[in-house]
């Protein structure tokens, strides 16, 4: 007997596993598969008053494959797969039985908290293929060869691009035709374990994207699950109406309905609780929220803010400390505003107001047309009240791929491997990334200055941590001086010095809540970044309020490499300012002595 309260899915009983599948508009639905020799009939279930049939599979063993059968109003029998297996043989495949009897350490992992935080972005199937073939993408196993590297680097989260299974092999991974499904080609729901469990092992959490603003569309059993549709649409899963409109096909899951409000949910916590992941990053909200993507009000889906609070919220309640992210884009508080305060409360978002205005001063080619002020708004944005409502970058999969390229590649087309501006430019980018107040973001393989744009058949060429071992290095003073730097995880920027004709910028970054009052003026932990946006060298450059005596140079980038901390300074008759050479394309980062 099964309890009619008992979430969907499918559960390991004595002898064999307890079945509940939604699907009201059926006239029978059976379970088949090995166990049963795949026969004609399966093993019949019976349907309660909810749309849910039920029943018990004896025979079903662990590792065995299945479908139902589901008889149509018209007749017809469909063969589904079960729309939360956690395993397929491939996506247009069969579904496997998959029990949850994976081996965690003792310990519980505990992810940084936002201010210490470094994330790297990562694409199972290109980051490291290892036993890559012609007909295979890299897997968990080849990536967790690379654990060590990325430790070693400092980063101490990683993103990881979806891994639900899809259509076919190759794949970003934002066609999710089975949202529960771990990819069988990537290694399944215990190669996804093995990497989250190896990760922790080194100190690095690990934070997943996920879909929800569509399914599919290819290799998708949920359209037209249980055979009833309404104006040729995808059925209960789905909008049948004007609703179900998306750029990726008319498969908008509909929010407003109960069950797939919970199969959504129950989504989202599987990956917490099940895969002990570190949180989430939701992919292009506004287009859950909306039909077209946009603000117009006329096409808002009321539902759909329910639904993200909803989810939001019970993270927020269950664990407190994990990661909860969404792409949205259009520069709203509310996205991350707490739910209590009719925010969607996510932790952070993606901030297009840092990336565009960033790469677009970097890829100017001339450098009197680079506007600082750009710069300077790029750092100080802010949502929320919260300098690490935001997560920073200049490289994601979006942002190096769409019709656009990497950062280096945008800077010296073709060239970038022999470009001194692409090595230069491109790292003022990454030093803007980790100096900013925010959540900093590293897309793969952006500290090995990879060339031309992302795409899911061109793996990582390691070969360049060997071509670029300087930038590389660069990469590790940094992310080590974000981590460690008190003042880099505070809140507070100030742009102390704009010279709009000569291009050079430096800020001061101080955590505000150490300058108490018992420490002199200007004397709390800081940090000052002093950045020259143009090719031209200044000898004996004022920088106001810049004292020597008070400050320590950390970080030195000029022409391409790491140069000594040492560098010709005259202090002038009036303390508070100093004069530098400072060359071309040069950044210096200065701690505050105490």
């Amino acid at each position: 007997m099964t309890n009619k309260h008992e979430p969907l899915g499918l559960f390991k009983t004595e002898p064999g596993y307890r079945v509940r599948l939604w699907a009201p508009n059926a006239t029978n639905v059976a379970i088949r598969g090995e166990f049963d020799g795949w026969s004609n009939e399966g093993v019949n279930l019976s349907k309660d008053n909810d749309g849910v049939w039920y029943g018990c599979a004896p025979e079903l063993k662990n590792n065995q494959q299945y479908q139902f059968s589901i008889t149509t109003e018209s007749g017809d029998i469909l063969k589904r797969n079960d729309p939360r297996g956690r395993l397929l043989t491939n996506s247009a495949g069969t579904s496997v039985v998959y029990d949850d009897d994976y081996i965690w350490p003792k310990s519980e992992f505990m992810l940084a908290n936002v201010e210490a935080l470094v994330i790297y972005e990562l694409h199972i199937g290109t980051f490291n293929c290892t036993y890559n073939t012609a007909n295979k993408p890299g897997t968990f196993r080849s990536a967790i060869e690379k654990l060590d590297y990325l430790s070693e680097l400092g980063v101490n989260c990683i993103e990881v691009m979806p891994v639900n299974e899809f259509a076919g092999d190759f794949s970003w991974g934002y066609n999710p035709a089975y949202p529960f499904a771990v990819e069988e080609a990537y290694g399944g729901p215990n190669g996804l374990k093995d990497l989250v469990r190896e990760a922790h092992a080194r100190n690095i959490g690990v934070i997943l994207d996920v879909v929800y603003n569509h399914f599919g569309p290819s290799d998708l059993h949920l359209w037209q699950f249980d055979g009833w549709s309404e104006n040729e649409k995808g059925g209960i899963y789905f909008y049948n109406d004007w609703r179900s409109d998306t750029p990726w096909g008319d498969t908008r899951p509909d929010y407003g309905r109960p069950q797939v409000r919970q199969y959504i949910f129950d989504n989202a916590m599987m990956w917490l609780e099940e895969f002990k992941l570190d949180g989430l990053r939701m992919d292009m909200i506004p287009y859950m929220r909306s039909v077209s993507g946009t603000e117009d009000p006329k096409d808002c889906i009321k539902e759909a803010y329910g639904l993200l609070r909803w989810i939001n919220a019970e993270i927020k309640n269950r664990y407190p400390h994990k990661l909860v992210v969404a792409e949205d884009l259009h520069g709203n508080d509310f996205v991350t505003d707490h739910h209590e305060h009719n925010g969607l409360g996510y932790t952070a978002q993606w901030d297009a107001d840092f990336v565009h205005p960033i790469r677009n001063v970097l890829t100017q080619p001339n450098d009197d047309d680079r506007d600082l002020n750009l710069v300077s708004k790029a750092l100080t944005r802010c949502y929320s009240s919260n300098a690490f409502s935001r997560v920073i970058y200049v490289e994601s999969h979006d942002e190096v791929a769409n019709g656009s390229a990497r950062l280096a590649e945008e800077i010296a087309p073709g060239n970038v491997d022999k470009d001194y501006f692409a090595r230069q430019r491109s790292v003022i980018g990454v030093v803007l990334t980790l100096t900013a107040p925010g959540i900093p973001m590293l897309f793969q393989g952006q500290e090995l200055l990879e060339d031309l744009w992302f795409d899911d058949k061109d793996p990582i060429d390691w070969s360049r941590l060997d071509k670029f071992p300087q930038l590389n290095q660069a990469y590790k003073t940094l992310i080590s001086l974000r981590k460690n730097s008190i003042s880099l995880q505070g809140e507070n920027v100030s742009i102390l010095h704009m010279d709009h004709a000569n291009k050079v910028l430096a800020y001061e970054r101080k955590n505000i809540r150490d300058d108490d009052d018992d420490k002199a003026p200007g004397t709390s932990p800081s940090v000052l970044v002093i950045i020259n946006f143009k090719n031209q060298r200044f000898d004996n450059y004022l920088i106001p309020d810049f004292d020597n005596q008070q400050w320590k140079c950390v970080f030195n980038w000029h022409n391409g490499y790491i140069e000594p901390n040492e560098f010709a300074f005259t202090q002038t008759g009036d303390n508070k300012c100093g004069k530098i050479n400072i060359g071309e394309y040069q950044i210096l980062i200065f701690e505050r002595l105490m």
